[in-house]
């Protein structure tokens, strides 16, 4: 068996185009203006979460959903069952 380790000395930006992956930036800035001016002038029921829905996948469209997502995924490597129990022998 042989083992190599390469190290990489780069900035995240520099790795991004290394990847070829697009620069968000842009995006970025325009979602956080939009999400300032909203809250300067005091929208009521604003929700920056609104925002973001079209870029998440629909299985993670609410916090709830994600959060159970990896709620269920602790319990399955956990070996715990769905009552919460640990997986062991049984009396």
């Amino acid at each position: 068996m042989m083992k190599i380790n390469v190290n990489v000395e780069a900035t995240p930006q520099e790795m991004r185009e290394f990847f070829g992956l697009p620069d968000v930036k842009p995006l970025q800035d325009e979602m956080m203006s939009a999400i300032r001016e909203n809250m300067r002038e005091g929208v009521s029921g604003f929700d920056p979460l609104s925002l973001t829905r079209y870029f998440l996948p629909l299985q993670m469209e609410s916090m709830e959903a994600m959060q159970r997502t990896f709620w269920d995924a602790f319990r399955r490597s956990g070996g715990q069952d769905q009552g919460g129990q640990s997986g062991g022998s049984k009396e």
